[in-house]
């Protein structure tokens, strides 16, 4: 087998190379899982602006938007006005098989989508941080059953997934026509919930500092952020992936169980991700007026911060 090859009209090469320290994989591995879950991974990628994170030889991984200049012409793109840099950016949009390989040719590992298609909300999302200690999977998982108990409460149902990290992701189909502010509102109202369900174990403290080594029930996903796509792989030790997970059998997992290696053997010709998400549904009107109570972590943050370094100045 060499270690160059044409797939699709795909020139890949150096394919035996090491794909990152500890990735225990080989950028043919990367390619070859790629194209193996192709058509679970591309719905989730399809006609959103894509952000990758790459790994190069001898480099640290870095975030990548803008496309550069020597992508092929037959890659779509899409250009969205980035307020924080004030510029217009061209991100890719990966719809095909060809783009995918292409990707993965580049050696993106990550595949971050956009939230929105075109303009429209599509999920609400709480991404399920815990502390960062050895074995905290377990806690994230419980968290994720709160946040599934507060979904249940309002009258509404998600799917979940590994983050591939030490997370969990829970996305919530939203149905068309809500506004950015409310849907974020609602993000806001629904951690706030999971959070009073055992507030010894969740919290929704923007500031690390805190949290106190509880789960960290991010809400602040809505509107130009990204999270990981489902079928993803990671840039972490042994190259895992997000990989969706029924609720029965969050606790009896680790994201370990699914690598690069091992997902497409579990997956067999299923796609859970599709068969586990649930239809698109409005968000309950109490869901959201309580969230527009709730301040914006990140903003709340800020002034906090700021208080803070007044106070340790004496000011």
């Amino acid at each position: 087998m060499t270690s160059d090859e044409t797939r699709d009209g795909v020139s890949l090469t150096n394919l035996d190379q090491p794909l990152f320290d500890g990735s225990d994989a080989t950028k043919r591995d990367l390619v070859d899982y790629l194209d193996a879950v192709r058509d679970r991974i591309l719905p989730a990628l399809r006609d959103r602006a894509l952000s990758v994170i790459r790994v190069r030889p001898g480099q640290k991984p870095f975030m990548q938007k803008n496309v550069p200049k020597y992508t092929p012409s037959w890659v779509r793109t899409i250009s969205v006005w980035a307020e924080a840099s004030h510029r217009e950016v061209s991100y890719a949009l990966c719809d095909d098989r060809r783009t995918l390989l292409w990707f993965g040719n580049q050696r993106a590992v990550e595949y971050h989508p956009a939230l929105v298609r075109g303009d429209r909300p599509t999920h609400l999302i709480l991404d399920l941080d815990p502390p960062d200690e050895d074995d905290a999977f377990p806690l994230a998982a419980r968290a994720a059953h709160l946040v599934r108990r507060a979904l249940d409460d309002a009258g509404l149902a998600g799917a979940v997934k590994t983050s591939g990290a030490k997370g969990v992701h829970v996305f919530v189909p939203v149905a068309a026509g809500i506004s950015m502010e409310d849907l974020a509102a609602a993000t806001r109202a629904l951690a706030a919930r999971a959070e009073r369900v055992d507030p010894a174990l969740a919290t929704t403290a923007f500031i690390r500092e805190d949290r106190e080594g509880k789960v960290f029930l991010d809400s602040t996903r809505a509107g130009g952020a990204t999270v990981v796509a489902a079928y993803s792989p990671r840039i972490r030790p042994g190259t895992p992936v997000s990989f969706p997970v029924a609720w029965e059998d969050l606790d009896r997992v680790t994201p370990a169980d699914f690598t690069v290696r091992t997902a497409p053997g579990l997956l067999g010709d299923g796609d859970p991700w599709a068969a586990h998400m649930p239809d698109p549904q409005r968000l309950p009107a109490d869901l959201i007026e309580e969230g527009h109570t709730i301040p914006v972590a990140r903003v709340q943050a800020m002034h906090e911060g700021k208080r803070r370094a007044r106070a340790r100045r004496g000011g």
